[in-house]
């Protein structure tokens, strides 16, 4: 048994069908979130996308202020700002602010964002986003870190002597992470600043096949600044849909697996997250079964899953699973409710010590039940004894 407990969250970006009520599918999204909390998942993390229709949070600072007076214990996180969109003086500003509105259950993920429809649209070349991603985080660090007067110049942006006037909640600060999926960019960066990293495509064969690779990154980075690469902060994404049988889990992604192979088919250009050419559900369920994408089915099929990105990866400390809607909103719930009563105790240390409790007990039954029957035995004989004596 290892000592070590996965923590368990949710990515979401989040994803919904283009042309149904937006309202309704960012209540499902908080309600989700307060689901997650009572079922005690560790973590949430929340996604900024500007277009394409199916990614509809502008502002996960926004919607991780209404989660939080929704929860109580889970931590919520940007998933991710994209940095090159806005001034990183701001960033760090709402950030501290959070911090200190959600008691310490803030964290902080940065990326270079993921949608180059997003990009145009702010007059950016989509090449230019992971260069002011490095600037931006640059920037950020140093302000959360020192009181030191922050000058920075871009295209975006322009700091002149810049230093956030509150300090965060949490000592001395609140976790800070950046994405990854096949570059070495985000392990760059993680490794350079101390951070953590968010493998988003860790499932995905290119992502997987450099998990071993993207950790060699940090570690060379850390060295090289002076830094920590710590395991703990490093959080896998993968996909999963579980139901009491792997029939139900098939037929519960019937509902709406399809529209969502079609939007990274065909809408999203983001190819790092390539999909196959599955047209039917059945080849759908398939491909992410049997080229790692996911696991649809069973307890045990996620529990593959991920002993599989830890062999991989050598060791990580959060699981995440991407929320996408490919069942109806129930089944999406128990699907949730059963990765944390099966799946998660298997991670935990919880489930070991409650079998090993009841193998005792079985092992011993057998002696123990026929010292059990004497006790009664003994009782009878002194209880007809007494009565004797007193006739």
């Amino acid at each position: 048994m290892s000592a070590d407990r996965l923590r368990f969250g949710i990515f979401m970006a989040p994803f919904h069908r283009a042309g149904e009520n937006p309202t309704l599918a960012i209540e499902r999204d908080l309600q989700l979130v307060e689901h997650l909390d009572r079922l005690g998942w560790d973590e949430a993390w929340i996604g900024e996308h500007h277009s394409a229709g199916s990614e509809i949070i502008a502002s996960p600072e926004i919607f991780i202020a209404a989660a939080a007076q929704r929860t109580r214990n889970i931590k919520l996180g940007t998933g991710v700002i994209s940095v090159a969109y806005h001034n990183p003086y701001m960033i760090a500003e709402r950030a501290v602010q959070l911090d200190h509105m959600t008691r310490g259950r803030f964290m902080l993920g940065c990326g270079p964002g993921s949608l180059p429809t997003d990009a145009i649209m702010l007059g950016l070349d989509p090449t230019e986003t992971r260069p002011l991603l490095e600037e931006g985080m640059e920037v950020i660090m140093k302000l959360l870190t020192t009181d030191e007067p922050v000058n920075s110049q871009t295209k975006m942006w322009n700091l002149v002597d810049a230093r956030l006037h509150l300090r965060p909640y949490s000592n001395p600060l609140f976790d800070v992470a950046v994405p990854a999926v096949a570059s070495p960019t985000g392990p760059r960066l993680a490794g350079k600043h101390g951070i953590g990293l968010l493998s988003i495509g860790a499932t995905q064969s290119e992502g997987f096949d450099v998990l071993g690779l993207h950790w060699d990154v940090m570690e060379e980075r850390a060295q090289t600044f002076g830094t920590v690469a710590d395991r703990s902060k490093w959080r896998l994404v993968g996909m999963m849909h579980i139901a009491e049988t792997r029939e139900q889990a098939y037929k519960d992604v019937e509902y709406g697996m399809i529209p969502w192979f079609d939007y990274f088919q065909h809408t999203a250009a983001f190819p790092q997250m390539d999909v196959g050419g599955a047209s039917a559900v059945r080849e759908a369920i398939d491909f992410v079964n049997q080229s790692g994408l996911g696991s649809i089915g069973t307890v045990d099929d996620a529990c593959e899953q991920i002993e599989r990105l830890q062999k991989q990866s050598g060791g990580f400390g959060c699981y995440m699973t991407l929320a996408h809607e490919w069942a109806n909103p129930q089944a999406t719930l128990r699907s949730y409710e059963l990765i944390a009563q099966y799946v998660a105790p298997q991670f935990q240390g919880q489930a070991f010590s409650t079998l090993n409790a009841k193998q005792r007990a079985r092992d011993g039954r057998p002696h123990l039940a026929e010292r059990n029957m004497q006790a009664v035995t003994d009782m009878v004989e002194k209880h007809a004894a007494e009565m004797a004596a007193k006739g």
